[in-house]
Protein backbone atom coordinates (compact mmCIF):
# COMPACT_ATOMS: atom_id res chain seq x y z
CA UNK A 1 0.00 0.00 0.00
CA UNK A 2 0.94 3.42 -0.77
CA UNK A 3 2.17 5.56 1.84
CA UNK A 4 -1.13 7.64 3.36
CA UNK A 5 -0.86 11.29 4.11
CA UNK A 6 -0.93 13.00 7.51
CA UNK A 7 -2.52 16.00 9.07
CA UNK A 8 -1.31 17.52 12.19
CA UNK A 9 -4.54 17.87 14.24
CA UNK A 10 -5.43 18.61 17.85
CA UNK A 11 -1.56 17.83 18.77
CA UNK A 12 -1.19 15.02 17.48
CA UNK A 13 -0.63 13.34 13.92
CA UNK A 14 -3.34 11.35 12.66
CA UNK A 15 -2.85 9.46 9.22
CA UNK A 16 -6.03 9.48 6.63
CA UNK A 17 -6.80 8.38 3.34
CA UNK A 18 -9.57 10.18 0.73
CA UNK A 19 -11.07 8.24 -2.16
CA UNK A 20 -13.55 10.42 -4.51
CA UNK A 21 -13.95 13.80 -5.65
CA UNK A 22 -13.21 16.58 -3.13
CA UNK A 23 -15.54 18.85 -5.01
CA UNK A 24 -17.65 16.56 -3.55
CA UNK A 25 -19.68 16.77 0.24
CA UNK A 26 -17.15 15.18 1.96
CA UNK A 27 -18.42 11.89 4.28
CA UNK A 28 -15.83 11.41 7.29
CA UNK A 29 -15.72 7.92 8.60
CA UNK A 30 -15.41 7.51 11.82
CA UNK A 31 -13.55 3.89 13.41
CA UNK A 32 -14.89 1.77 15.90
CA UNK A 33 -12.62 0.48 18.89
CA UNK A 34 -9.21 -0.56 18.43
CA UNK A 35 -9.70 -0.85 14.38
CA UNK A 36 -7.71 1.09 11.84
CA UNK A 37 -8.89 2.75 8.38
CA UNK A 38 -7.88 -0.23 7.01
CA UNK A 39 -11.23 -1.70 8.13
CA UNK A 40 -14.00 1.12 5.75
CA UNK A 41 -12.97 -1.85 3.16
CA UNK A 42 -11.98 0.42 -0.14
CA UNK A 43 -14.82 -1.56 -2.25
CA UNK A 44 -17.24 0.10 0.25
CA UNK A 45 -15.35 3.26 0.17
CA UNK A 46 -15.33 3.37 -3.60
CA UNK A 47 -18.90 2.77 -3.95
CA UNK A 48 -19.93 5.49 -1.53
CA UNK A 49 -18.01 7.74 -3.60
CA UNK A 50 -19.51 6.38 -7.09
CA UNK A 51 -23.00 7.98 -4.94
CA UNK A 52 -21.41 11.16 -5.26
CA UNK A 53 -19.41 11.29 -1.65
CA UNK A 54 -15.59 12.85 -1.19
CA UNK A 55 -14.89 9.88 1.33
CA UNK A 56 -12.60 9.94 4.55
CA UNK A 57 -11.13 7.45 6.69
CA UNK A 58 -8.58 7.74 8.86
CA UNK A 59 -6.85 6.41 12.44
CA UNK A 60 -7.97 6.82 15.64
CA UNK A 61 -5.12 8.03 18.10
CA UNK A 62 -3.94 4.98 19.20
CA UNK A 63 -4.17 3.23 16.44
CA UNK A 64 -2.51 2.40 12.85
CA UNK A 65 -0.09 5.08 12.22
CA UNK A 66 -1.76 8.21 13.48
CA UNK A 67 -0.10 9.22 17.06
CA UNK A 68 0.13 7.00 19.63
CA UNK A 69 -0.07 8.02 23.59
CA UNK A 70 2.33 6.85 25.92
CA UNK A 71 0.46 6.63 28.81
CA UNK A 72 -1.06 2.98 31.10
CA UNK A 73 -4.29 3.01 32.23
CA UNK A 74 -6.16 0.81 34.42
CA UNK A 75 -8.77 -0.08 32.41
CA UNK A 76 -11.01 -2.44 34.77
CA UNK A 77 -10.43 0.09 37.27
CA UNK A 78 -12.18 3.35 35.25
CA UNK A 79 -14.91 0.47 33.83
CA UNK A 80 -15.63 -0.09 37.83
CA UNK A 81 -15.45 3.12 39.01
CA UNK A 82 -17.71 4.78 36.12
CA UNK A 83 -20.39 1.38 37.35
CA UNK A 84 -20.31 2.49 40.82
CA UNK A 85 -20.59 5.73 40.13
CA UNK A 86 -17.28 6.87 42.05
CA UNK A 87 -14.31 9.22 40.85
CA UNK A 88 -12.75 7.74 37.74
CA UNK A 89 -8.77 6.77 37.67
CA UNK A 90 -7.35 9.11 35.26
CA UNK A 91 -6.91 8.34 31.77
CA UNK A 92 -5.28 9.73 29.13
CA UNK A 93 -8.11 11.36 27.05
CA UNK A 94 -11.97 11.09 26.38
CA UNK A 95 -14.00 10.79 23.62
CA UNK A 96 -14.20 14.48 23.09
CA UNK A 97 -10.34 14.36 22.63
CA UNK A 98 -11.24 12.01 19.71
CA UNK A 99 -13.71 13.96 18.41
CA UNK A 100 -11.81 17.32 18.47
CA UNK A 101 -9.35 15.00 16.23
CA UNK A 102 -11.78 14.61 13.81
CA UNK A 103 -12.59 18.14 13.52
CA UNK A 104 -9.21 18.91 13.37
CA UNK A 105 -8.57 16.78 10.59
CA UNK A 106 -11.60 18.64 8.72
CA UNK A 107 -9.57 22.05 9.71
CA UNK A 108 -6.74 20.13 7.38
CA UNK A 109 -8.75 19.39 4.27
CA UNK A 110 -10.54 22.76 4.67
CA UNK A 111 -13.94 21.14 4.95
CA UNK A 112 -16.27 23.54 6.75
CA UNK A 113 -18.92 20.79 7.21
CA UNK A 114 -19.33 17.11 6.33
CA UNK A 115 -21.42 14.44 6.69
CA UNK A 116 -20.34 12.13 9.96
CA UNK A 117 -20.82 8.58 9.63
CA UNK A 118 -19.39 6.16 12.74
CA UNK A 119 -19.42 2.50 13.19
CA UNK A 120 -19.50 1.25 16.97
CA UNK A 121 -16.82 3.44 19.07
CA UNK A 122 -16.71 5.45 15.75
CA UNK A 123 -20.83 5.91 16.24
CA UNK A 124 -19.75 7.49 19.75
CA UNK A 125 -17.31 10.00 18.73
CA UNK A 126 -19.63 11.18 15.47
CA UNK A 127 -22.28 11.78 18.23
CA UNK A 128 -20.38 13.72 20.25
CA UNK A 129 -18.77 15.89 17.27
CA UNK A 130 -22.21 16.32 16.72
CA UNK A 131 -23.21 17.40 20.03
CA UNK A 132 -20.20 19.61 21.17
CA UNK A 133 -19.22 21.27 17.21
CA UNK A 134 -22.94 20.72 15.36
CA UNK A 135 -21.95 23.69 12.92
CA UNK A 136 -19.38 20.87 11.68
CA UNK A 137 -22.13 18.41 10.97
CA UNK A 138 -24.51 18.25 8.09
CA UNK A 139 -25.92 15.06 8.76
CA UNK A 140 -25.14 12.14 11.66
CA UNK A 141 -25.21 8.35 10.75
CA UNK A 142 -24.72 6.39 14.36
CA UNK A 143 -23.95 2.69 13.02
CA UNK A 144 -24.39 -0.28 16.08
CA UNK A 145 -23.16 2.45 18.72
CA UNK A 146 -25.42 3.53 21.41
CA UNK A 147 -25.71 6.51 24.23
CA UNK A 148 -23.25 5.50 27.03
CA UNK A 149 -26.27 5.18 29.44
CA UNK A 150 -25.35 1.84 31.42
CA UNK A 151 -28.69 0.20 30.88
CA UNK A 152 -28.69 -0.10 26.90
CA UNK A 153 -26.06 -1.41 24.36
CA UNK A 154 -24.38 -3.73 26.56
CA UNK A 155 -22.78 -6.63 25.50
CA UNK A 156 -24.14 -10.21 26.14
CA UNK A 157 -21.73 -12.21 28.86
CA UNK A 158 -19.84 -14.44 25.68
CA UNK A 159 -19.27 -11.31 23.74
CA UNK A 160 -17.81 -9.34 26.77
CA UNK A 161 -15.73 -12.47 27.18
CA UNK A 162 -14.65 -12.53 24.09
CA UNK A 163 -14.17 -8.28 23.96
CA UNK A 164 -11.80 -8.76 27.42
CA UNK A 165 -9.87 -11.75 26.31
CA UNK A 166 -5.84 -11.01 26.27
CA UNK A 167 -4.31 -9.56 23.27
CA UNK A 168 -3.14 -11.48 19.92
CA UNK A 169 0.32 -11.64 20.37
CA UNK A 170 1.24 -12.58 16.57
CA UNK A 171 0.01 -11.85 13.32
CA UNK A 172 -1.71 -15.39 12.87
CA UNK A 173 -3.03 -14.78 16.36
CA UNK A 174 -4.48 -11.80 15.33
CA UNK A 175 -5.64 -13.07 12.04
CA UNK A 176 -8.09 -16.00 14.06
CA UNK A 177 -8.60 -13.68 16.47
CA UNK A 178 -11.11 -11.36 13.89
CA UNK A 179 -12.23 -14.87 12.99
CA UNK A 180 -13.39 -16.07 16.12
CA UNK A 181 -15.18 -12.41 16.94
CA UNK A 182 -17.09 -12.75 13.91
CA UNK A 183 -18.45 -15.78 15.36
CA UNK A 184 -19.87 -14.04 17.83
CA UNK A 185 -20.78 -10.82 16.98
CA UNK A 186 -20.87 -10.79 13.06
CA UNK A 187 -23.97 -11.07 11.22
CA UNK A 188 -24.43 -14.71 10.91
CA UNK A 189 -24.07 -16.36 7.74
CA UNK A 190 -22.66 -13.21 6.07
CA UNK A 191 -19.13 -12.53 7.04
CA UNK A 192 -16.28 -13.45 5.37
CA UNK A 193 -13.34 -15.41 6.69
CA UNK A 194 -11.35 -14.66 3.64
CA UNK A 195 -11.48 -11.16 4.13
CA UNK A 196 -11.03 -11.09 7.67
CA UNK A 197 -7.65 -12.53 7.70
CA UNK A 198 -6.67 -11.16 4.79
CA UNK A 199 -7.17 -7.12 6.53
CA UNK A 200 -5.96 -9.03 9.65
CA UNK A 201 -2.43 -9.67 8.44
CA UNK A 202 -2.81 -5.92 7.09
CA UNK A 203 -3.89 -4.40 9.98
CA UNK A 204 -0.83 -6.25 12.04
CA UNK A 205 1.77 -5.38 9.86
CA UNK A 206 0.76 -1.98 9.71
CA UNK A 207 0.32 -1.71 13.95
CA UNK A 208 -0.40 -3.99 16.61
CA UNK A 209 -0.41 -1.69 19.22
CA UNK A 210 -1.66 -4.15 22.41
CA UNK A 211 -1.95 -0.88 24.57
CA UNK A 212 -4.04 1.67 22.26
CA UNK A 213 -7.29 -0.25 22.67
CA UNK A 214 -6.95 -0.29 26.37
CA UNK A 215 -6.83 3.50 26.52
CA UNK A 216 -9.41 3.79 23.68
CA UNK A 217 -12.10 1.38 26.04
CA UNK A 218 -11.21 3.78 29.34
CA UNK A 219 -12.01 6.71 26.73
CA UNK A 220 -15.42 5.52 25.98
CA UNK A 221 -16.03 4.63 29.90
CA UNK A 222 -14.93 7.80 31.44
CA UNK A 223 -16.83 9.48 28.93
CA UNK A 224 -20.46 8.54 30.39
CA UNK A 225 -24.07 9.10 29.06
CA UNK A 226 -24.48 11.70 25.94
CA UNK A 227 -28.42 11.02 26.22
CA UNK A 228 -29.20 14.49 27.64
CA UNK A 229 -26.80 16.30 25.24
CA UNK A 230 -28.32 14.04 22.33
CA UNK A 231 -31.57 15.21 23.22
CA UNK A 232 -30.82 18.58 22.84
CA UNK A 233 -29.22 17.73 18.98
CA UNK A 234 -30.78 19.48 15.72
CA UNK A 235 -28.91 17.57 13.33
CA UNK A 236 -30.55 14.88 10.91
CA UNK A 237 -29.49 11.84 12.14
CA UNK A 238 -29.65 8.06 11.04
CA UNK A 239 -29.13 5.08 13.49
CA UNK A 240 -28.40 1.77 11.92
CA UNK A 241 -28.38 -1.27 13.84
CA UNK A 242 -28.55 -4.72 13.41
CA UNK A 243 -31.01 -7.25 14.91
CA UNK A 244 -28.08 -9.70 15.60
CA UNK A 245 -26.10 -7.16 17.52
CA UNK A 246 -24.42 -9.30 20.56
CA UNK A 247 -21.28 -6.57 20.97
CA UNK A 248 -23.33 -3.32 21.39
CA UNK A 249 -27.10 -4.94 21.38
CA UNK A 250 -30.09 -3.52 19.47
CA UNK A 251 -31.13 -1.51 22.86
CA UNK A 252 -28.20 0.76 22.47
CA UNK A 253 -29.25 2.04 18.67
CA UNK A 254 -32.90 2.06 19.63
CA UNK A 255 -32.13 4.26 22.74
CA UNK A 256 -30.51 6.37 20.13
CA UNK A 257 -32.78 6.64 17.99
CA UNK A 258 -35.20 7.83 20.84
CA UNK A 259 -33.37 10.43 22.55
CA UNK A 260 -32.21 12.50 19.02
CA UNK A 261 -35.04 14.77 17.85
CA UNK A 262 -36.26 13.62 14.49
CA UNK A 263 -34.19 10.49 14.31
CA UNK A 264 -34.55 7.52 11.76
CA UNK A 265 -34.19 4.54 12.80
CA UNK A 266 -33.05 1.42 10.40
CA UNK A 267 -33.07 -1.80 11.92
CA UNK A 268 -31.21 -4.17 9.74
CA UNK A 269 -32.72 -8.50 10.04
CA UNK A 270 -29.41 -10.40 10.57
CA UNK A 271 -27.39 -8.01 11.16
CA UNK A 272 -24.56 -8.19 13.73
CA UNK A 273 -21.56 -5.97 15.08
CA UNK A 274 -20.78 -5.74 12.00
CA UNK A 275 -20.48 -4.04 8.13
CA UNK A 276 -20.64 -7.67 6.29
CA UNK A 277 -20.49 -7.08 2.23
CA UNK A 278 -24.32 -8.44 1.66
CA UNK A 279 -25.65 -5.70 3.85
CA UNK A 280 -23.12 -2.80 1.51
CA UNK A 281 -26.09 -2.46 -1.03
CA UNK A 282 -28.47 -1.21 1.95
CA UNK A 283 -26.68 0.14 4.03
CA UNK A 284 -25.18 3.13 1.26
CA UNK A 285 -28.49 3.14 -0.20
CA UNK A 286 -29.78 4.23 3.07
CA UNK A 287 -26.69 7.04 3.52
CA UNK A 288 -27.06 8.34 0.51
CA UNK A 289 -30.78 9.11 0.61
CA UNK A 290 -30.44 10.60 4.15
CA UNK A 291 -27.48 12.87 2.34
CA UNK A 292 -29.88 13.77 -0.13
CA UNK A 293 -32.79 14.81 2.23
CA UNK A 294 -30.52 16.85 4.13
CA UNK A 295 -28.27 18.58 1.78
Amino acid sequence: MAAMPTAAANGIEICYDTIGDPADPTLLLVNGLGSQLLSWDPEFCAALADRGFHVVRYDNRDVGLSTHVDARVDVLGVMRARAAGEALPPVPYTLSDMAADAVGLLDHLGVDRAHVLGASMGGMIAQTIAIEQPDRVITLTSIMSTTGDPDVGTPTGEALTALLAPPAQTREEYQESLVAHAAVWGSPGLYDTDRLRALGGAAWDRDHDVFGVGRQMAAISASGSRSAALAGLAVPTLVIHGTADTLVQPSGGERTAEVIPGATLLMIEGMGHDLAPPLWPQIIEAVTAHAAANV
